[in-house]
């Protein structure tokens, strides 16, 4: 079993989503799909989900926000995983 099964058999729904989305995101790659096209699609998706759920207000200021997190190192690999 690969991690990215595991992460789906578990019993938290957030890694269980996790888990589906990275193998969702390894099959795509695998076949031929550029990691940047697919990164573009899951923020469509994302967003819009995020839209219907919380209203466009909400996810503006989630969006505002992000920029400071980038910048801070947040979603960096060699700096949130130290």
């Amino acid at each position: 079993m690969t991690g990215f099964e595991q992460l789906a058999d578990n019993d938290d729904e957030t890694l269980k989503a996790l888990g589906h989305v990275l193998a969702a995101w390894e099959e795509g790659t695998d076949n031929g799909i550029a990691p940047e096209l697919i990164a573009y699609a899951a923020l469509f998706t994302a967003l819009t989900d995020l839209v219907a759920v919380y209203g466009e207000d909400a996810v503006a200021n989630l969006i505002r926000r992000l920029g400071a997190r980038v910048e801070c190192g947040e979603f960096t690999l060699g700096v949130t995983l130290q």
